[in-house]
């Protein structure tokens, strides 16, 4: 996939369980494809959210105006209180997501880079993933193509305990964060602990 994006969907109390027919619904009848579907467990709650990829940017724009001009956007307007959609690319290194049971905890975790941070920030992660991957692997990474710089990530864990052991021994090792990686981000870090909902291709 030459594009992805996540949208966020921000639902009533409790609202992520009533909304889910809708949203599977109107993912099916979309262009993309759909890799997660999650909803918030930590971090900020009500929250839904759907990872599609694209071949094209066409076919992510018109996705788009599907979405601007429908009477009852991701099919669940009375759950939706707003949405935001925001457009990426992967990292030039990034292999295809592999869907399938990698959870069921996922960490969505974003990063603000500066100005120019993006290079040098994709060539230490090129240099220091691998390494990374031995502890646990990153579903995707990604960099934004609207808003302020950012990169995005997706962390599959078959637990909450082995986000923390891996995190924790890869830190220890010295094989994370990336040599000099952080030196190009700013203190704008966000982290959403998620779990798929029961359509996700990513579980």
């Amino acid at each position: 996939m030459k594009f992805y994006e996540i949208s966020t969907l921000s639902t009533v109390i409790f609202g992520a369980a009533a909304a889910t027919k809708g949203i599977e619904d109107w993912v099916a009848q979309g262009a993309g494809t759909l890799f997660g579907a999650w909803f918030s467990d930590i971090g900020s709650l009500n929250e839904v959210y759907l990872l599609r990829g694209y071949d094209s940017a066409d076919d992510m724009l018109g996705e788009r105006e599907r979405l601007a001009r429908s009477d009852n956007p991701f099919g669940c307007l009375e759950q939706l209180v707003n949405y935001r959609i925001d457009s990426y690319r992967p990292l030039d290194f990034m292999g295809p997501i592999e869907t399938g049971a990698h959870g069921p905890v996922y960490e969505l975790r974003s990063y603000r880079m500066k100005l120019n941070g993006l290079m040098p920030t994709m060539e230490k992660w090129a240099a220091a993933l691998p390494k990374r991957t031995a502890y646990s692997t990153c579903s995707i990474a990604m960099y934004g193509l609207d808003g302020s710089p950012r990169l995005t990530q997706v962390w599959p864990y078959a637990s909450l305990a082995e986000r923390s052991k891996a995190r924790g021994q890869s830190i220890s090792d010295g094989n994370w964060p990336p040599q000099g990686g952080p030196d190009w981000l700013t203190p704008e870090m966000t982290s959403t602990i998620a779990l798929p909902l029961g359509f996700s291709p990513l579980k």
